[in-house]
């Protein structure tokens, strides 16, 4: 059977966090996922309805990408309490490959494939 090495998956976890942290900042949210700016429109019903409409994707991408950075957290935590590779619903093992694939996975195949 094939190991997971903690450090490498750290390591990635960190850079994979960053990554969604610049990903909130480009689209104008800190990491607690609230908007820093806001989007400005006119007087017009049509420009109110496209900076609504615009500002309902953003907070949906926002959410998206704070989805991903609390999975990312999570597996962070995971390591750190000797956790990390236990499946959350069965406790066996996640396959490696599973975690090499995706390294916040919480759940094995089968448990996942069930939910």
């Amino acid at each position: 059977m094939t190991t997971i090495h903690l450090a490498a998956v750290r390591r990635t976890l960190e850079g994979e966090r960053e990554r969604l942290i610049y990903q909130l900042a480009e689209l104008g949210s800190t990491e607690s996922g609230d908007l820093v700016t806001d989007l400005e429109f006119g007087d017009g019903f049509a420009d109110a309805a496209a900076a609504t409409s615009e500002r309902t994707e953003v907070l949906g991408l926002v959410d998206n990408v704070r989805l991903e950075l609390s999975a990312v957290d999570a597996a962070l935590a995971r390591i750190a309490d000797g956790t990390y590779g236990i499946c959350a619903k069965c406790a066996r093992q996640i396959p490696v490959a599973r975690l090499e694939a995706r390294p916040q996975s919480v759940l094995c195949v089968d448990c996942k494939s069930k939910s």
